[in-house]
């Protein structure tokens, strides 16, 4: 399952070469995925990452949903 695939085919994110120079962001934003990985990583946690970017909170959802099922997919096969 291509994690990857299903959120841009689910659009909450997309890559735009005029945009952060074609970094998958959070469609609508100049957020990159990526920073949403890296916030659990340092210090800081989910929580902050929300605080930081509150307009986020239904597609960091889905981001989780996403991610939920590929690993219940992966667990069980």
């Amino acid at each position: 399952m291509n994690i990857q695939k299903i959120l841009r085919d689910r659009r909450i994110i997309h890559s735009d070469p005029e945009i952060m120079s074609g970094t998958l962001v959070f469609v609508g934003t100049r957020v990159p995925l990526q920073t949403f990985f890296d916030y659990p990583e340092g210090e800081a946690g989910l929580a902050e990452f929300l605080e930081d970017f509150p307009h986020l909170q239904t597609q960091v959802l889905l981001v989780l949903e996403v991610i939920a099922k590929a690993a219940q997919i992966t667990y069980y096969h």
